[in-house]
């Protein structure tokens, strides 16, 4: 069985001054894959991310996203993929309904579409709709605005979807409500690529992981993959060894106790 290709990168880079970020990565994603992105900070992951978005020009190389490619028609890769950014960022002036009214109405979603799938998102991550129609989003809690920022990926049903740290200031039922959803969603074909920093989440819900080091493919494969390639025993004992920081944890208690005596 052939399966469409989603995601291809080719020879991306992107500099920023001497800066390279991200420093010449090809990348192909099938459709119904779920996909980890890790790496250490500043290793590339979020701004492959804003350029597979459509948000950022890379330097060089190309990206498509269903055979389109983001430089030429940005708009499109747009309408077509869900995007839940590190920072959360939301109109902080707008009730959490103003704001997935705002967004449901972006993508030309018709109304009682719109209403009923923000119902039932937020139904599964337990919001008080009272408080999404009276507070700005700027009252709510990290979490709470962290839910609205999802449920606003979700609306338009996107073919693909990009989380960064999706998980923060997420408690623990969101979290568990939050692995059920995009493992559902990936099995019933959406692409997903999923940046995070919590190793044992994406050891769990991905099938594929991926690791970036000073802008560059590492290692690729799936989690029992990097384990026998690496010969380490959990996914953060192979990501330690992949990215260079062996010896991390050594360090860090020699300065512990150097700071207790």
């Amino acid at each position: 069985m052939v399966v469409a290709l989603v995601i291809r990168i080719r020879g991306l880079t992107k500099r920023y001054g001497d800066l390279e970020a991200v420093a010449g990565i090809d990348l192909d994603v099938p459709a119904g894959q779920l996909v980890g992105l890790l790496g250490p900070n500043g290793a590339g992951k979020s701004t492959t991310l804003r350029i597979v978005m459509g948000m950022l020009p890379p330097t060089t190389g190309t990206v498509e996203v269903c055979g389109i490619d983001v430089v030429r028609d940005p708009l499109a890769v747009k309408r077509m993929c869900g995007y839940v950014p590190e920072s959360g960022a939301v109109f902080e002036t707008l009730t959490g309904r103003e704001y997935l009214t705002l967004v449901a109405e972006l993508y030309r979603l018709p109304v009682a579409e719109a209403t009923a799938r923000a119902g039932q998102l937020c139904e599964l991550f337990q919001l008080d709709l009272r408080q999404l129609e009276r507070e700005q989003l700027a009252a709510y809690s990290k979490g709470t605005r962290q839910k609205v920022v999802i449920i606003s990926a979700l609306l338009h049903r996107p073919k693909v979807i990009l989380f960064d740290e999706p998980l923060n200031g997420l408690d623990a039922n969101a979290t568990l409500a939050f692995k059920t959803l995009v493992t559902t969603l990936a099995r019933e074909g959406t692409t997903i690529l999923y940046c995070s920093h919590l190793l044992d989440i994406v050891e769990r819900v991905c099938e594929r992981v991926v690791v970036l080091a000073h802008g560059r493919v590492v290692a690729d494969g799936s989690a029992p993959v990097l384990l026998a390639q690496t010969g380490e025993a959990t996914l953060e004992a192979a990501f330690t060894r992949l990215t260079a920081a062996e010896g991390m944890a050594a360090r860090a208690q020699a300065i512990a106790l150097a700071l207790t005596r």
